[in-house]
């Protein structure tokens, strides 16, 4: 059975609620925690973007004892590799090493704010690896200079260091994204139950855990939670690129009139049933840990839904 997460939304939730829903999930039977990393919503209507790194810190004593991975953090434009490598050190040292750090090549909506330009997508890939490079000798101790394509760091040294250097999950939706995850990451992250990309990331050399995410809307019928995930998460509807190149919010939400209640597929309303098939989806597709995140603002609900419905059918 896959070990079960909860997804914490920092693009749709406040810095105190976030840790209020973590203590929740931990006394759901949830075992782990995802938390996203972003400088803007999708929308104005998701409305909050709390740094990241400022809750961990805060999860780490309201949830002691749960794995923490950010799902994830862009380590390319908007922050300096160097400047993460001394956040995750960190964010481990507080999680006593159940630290994971999640990356990905990005997107312009959070990237674009210092006026850097946005790279295509290859280009993206280049710099996410070097990136890690990056950071992976930091977290190694000692002082470290590197001269790189995209980076300089001169005489840095990350001195608040876990007895083991931070595990390094990597994002990837397309085949050369997997092949670059297979190649540098400990593990993969995916928000899509795809038995083909884990299997090309197993076939390509990876061989850490695949950890993989999903959007519910528990609400008292399936239609009002149809109707509460498009209002404030209909960009889980837009194909393509789009998600990797609008620069702001107010571009999603010009670009989400497009995108009708029938385009969006998660589960909703009170039976537990599409909750249970969503789980056993990704397990089934070779995922070893799911985070579940509940949209809206029925999140106590959710949870006592989660530990007296769901939890009970859940494979042991």
């Amino acid at each position: 059975m896959v070990s079960l997460g909860y997804f914490l939304s920092c693009e749709e939730f406040g810095p105190k609620e976030l840790v209020r829903q973590a203590k929740q999930a931990a006394d759901a039977g949830f075992e782990r925690l995802w938390i996203s990393d972003h400088y803007h919503p999708w929308n104005s209507e998701q409305g909050q973007s709390a740094f990241v790194w400022s809750v961990i810190g805060a999860l780490s004593e309201a949830v002691p004892g749960m794995p923490v991975t950010t799902a994830v953090t862009c380590p390319t434009v908007r922050i300096h590799p160097a400047v993460l490598a001394q956040a995750a050190a960190t964010a481990a040292v507080q999680l006593d090493g159940r630290f994971v750090l999640g990356v990905g090549s990005g997107e312009a909506l959070n990237e674009h704010i210092l006026g850097d330009p946005w790279p295509s997508a290859d280009v993206r890939l280049e710099m996410l690896e070097e990136a890690v490079e990056v950071i992976r000798q930091l977290h190694r101790g000692g002082s470290h200079n590197h001269h790189g394509k995209h980076y300089t760091v001169e005489n840095a040294r990350v001195y608040t260091l876990p007895e083991q250097p931070v595990p390094i999950y990597v994002s990837a939706f397309g085949k050369k994204a997997v092949e670059v995850a297979a190649r540098i990451g400990d593990g993969y992250v995916s928000v899509m139950p795809n038995a083909d990309l884990v299997r090309a990331y197993r076939d390509a050399g990876g061989k850490g855990p695949a950890q993989g995410g999903f959007k519910v809307c528990h609400a008292p019928t399936a239609e009002e939670g149809l109707e509460t995930a498009h209002r404030i998460w209909p960009n889980e509807g837009l194909p393509g690129e789009l998600a990797q190149v609008l620069p702001q919010p107010e571009h999603f939400e010009q670009a989400t009139q497009l995108v009708t209640k029938d385009m969006l597929s998660l589960p909703t309303g009170p039976d537990p049933e599409p909750y249970l098939e969503q789980v056993k989806a990704f397990a089934d597709a070779g995922f070893d840990e799911v985070h579940v995140a509940q949209i809206g603002p029925r999140q106590d609900e959710f949870f006592q839904f989660w530990r007296d419905k769901v939890a009970p059918q859940l494979p042991k």
